[in-house]
């Protein structure tokens, strides 16, 4: 199957292709909306609430604005390069996690590099700050920033 039979089929398979869908893949992120299926051997995350995709996909927007600087990207008009787009995806949510749930007992403490829930992460967010305008991200672009997609090898001796 050549790139843009499949990018077509992608789409018309996956309407509501999820926002985070990057850091879902890399394990780095979870969520109670998701909907996995495979297109040939490539794997593809679909979110299950529309209203829920517009939220994720305007505080997705709002983060890589704001961690423009720290990623060194002058202009931001959809997705970056997919390193960059992991670390405002998966640091972005770890950021948000930890400033909703840092002083909550109830947060399971196992792998405090991973998001448990990103719908879950989302819906306590707005709560507290009411819209996304208002969340605070000087504090989640420190962990955008902090975010390493890849750890680093231990070289041989």
């Amino acid at each position: 199957m050549d790139e843009d039979q499949y990018r077509s089929t992608y789409n018309n398979v996956n309407p509501n292709r999820c926002v985070f869908e990057k850091s879902l893949n890399n394990r780095r992120c979870d969520c109670s909306l998701k909907h996995r299926f495979l297109i040939a051997t490539r794997e593809g995350v679909a979110c299950r609430s529309e209203k829920s995709l517009a939220r994720c996909t305007k505080l997705l927007n709002a983060m890589r604005d704001n961690a423009r600087f720290v990623l060194k990207v002058i202009t931001v008009d959809g997705p970056m390069p997919h390193n960059k787009e992991l670390r405002v995806q998966a640091g972005g949510m770890m950021g948000l996690q930890k400033l909703m749930f840092s002083n909550d007992d109830s947060l399971p403490d196992k792998a405090p590099d991973t998001v448990e829930d990103i719908h879950q992460v989302v819906d306590a967010t707005l709560l507290k700050y009411g819209s996304i305008e208002n969340i605070p991200y000087r504090l989640i672009v420190q962990d955008i920033a902090a975010c390493q997609v890849r750890l680093k090898r231990r070289s041989k001796k």
